[in-house]
């Protein structure tokens, strides 16, 4: 960690030079028209003093000098909004193989949990050239996770999730810090984010012999614990008095008033919390509220084990036979045997077969 004076943080994110790139461009730019600003109304005060002798009567020029400042201004803050609307659509939308880890904001601590179940306090390890995507929760208040080497500011919300990602590119300690005043101790709430090459990080992970339970076997525990499986069964059960959980996450799912909704994490913690408030079609609402007995944790936990829930495995048609193949030319045995009881046949002779192949009955 850089502790000198530097105009800049260090630039340790993909996304840092972006940002730094279209900062520094409305910087120039500012400072470009302020120059030309300040340069006009110095020359018009000179030019126009009181005791200077000039024509003072007004000139119409109509709208000419209007539509030249319109023609040369709209180009440049289009170009503006499209660039740095480019630049947020790359600040929040992660990778698809981005690195889970989940937040957890309190005053004044910053808890981490890795997908493997590690867990971290004010502090985080993350490799080189792996996205990272976080999904943040606060337990209290408003917080915000702020590390300026990495160009990324999120606010952390309480009663809902916020997520952020970046890929760090230079191994080193970077500062965390909470930029949404907190509290008492908001200014000592801060923390450091490790980032350390593949190979360091993978040691760093394995090095813990006491590494708790992944996140999603916690989660399954703690659905066995309120017996969660009571009502929400497998799609191929039958007598469930609540929706599946097989394939729920990012399924879009009908609603009682007839709407939808996506059912991402925000859905899930919701319905987990506040179940009223969202009924699904087609079932009664008798799911009581958590709210107050699983803490944003546990909830947390809950939804990494539903996501490993998949959509219940289909039954696969058996695979056509080759054309020309054995099996193309024999027959099909019967599923099952029949269960109605039949004489026991005779044995097979070279009569039998014969009148069998003229489709006589033996």
């Amino acid at each position: 960690m850089n502790t000198e004076f530097q105009i800049f943080p260090d630039a340790a994110s993909t996304a840092a030079g972006k940002v730094d790139a279209l900062y520094l461009f409305m910087v120039v730019l500012s400072a470009v028209l302020s120059v030309f600003v300040a340069g006009l109304v110095t020359y018009l005060a000179i030019r126009y003093r009181r005791a200077n002798n000039v024509n003072r009567e007004h000139v119409d020029h109509g709208n000419t000098i209007e539509y030249i400042a319109m023609a040369i201004s709209f180009p440049i803050l289009m170009g503006i909004f499209l660039w740095g609307a480019k630049v947020c659509f790359f600040l929040f939308r992660a990778p698809e193989q981005a690195m889970p880890i989940t937040v957890v904001a309190k005053q004044w601590m910053w808890k981490f949990q890795h997908a493997d179940g590690r867990r971290e306090i004010d502090t985080l390890h993350i490799p080189t050239g792996q996205p990272v995507k976080l999904t943040m929760v606060s337990q209290d208040v408003i917080h915000s996770f702020f590390v300026p080497a990495f160009r990324t500011k999120q606010d952390v919300l309480p009663g809902r999730y916020t997520s952020v990602w970046f890929e760090a590119t230079q191994p080193g300690e970077y500062r965390l810090y909470c930029a949404e005043y907190c509290g008492t101790n908001h200014s000592r709430m801060i923390g450091k984010v490790i980032v350390q090459s593949p190979e360091d990080f993978a040691r760093w992970m394995a090095g813990d012999a006491a590494s708790d339970e992944p996140p999603a076997e916690t989660g399954r525990n703690l659905f066995e614990q309120y017996q969660c499986g009571t009502c929400h069964r497998p799609a191929n059960e039958e007598g469930a008095r609540g929706p599946t959980l097989e394939g729920l996450f990012q399924s879009r799912v009908p609603l009682a008033g007839g709407q939808t909704v996506v059912a991402d994490e925000t859905y899930m913690r919701e319905s987990i919390l506040r179940p009223a408030q969202k009924q699904v079609a087609g079932y009664q609402q008798i799911m009581p509220t958590y709210e107050g007995q699983v803490s944003e944790e546990g909830v947390m936990h809950l939804i990494a084990y539903i996501k490993t829930l998949g959509a219940p495995a289909a039954t696969k048609p058996a695979a056509a036979p080759a054309p020309g193949s054995p099996a193309a030319t024999e027959p099909a045995a019967p599923a099952t045997e029949p269960t109605v009881d039949t004489p026991t046949a005779a044995p097979a002779t070279e009569d039998n077969a014969a009148n069998e192949s003229e489709g006589n009955a033996p």
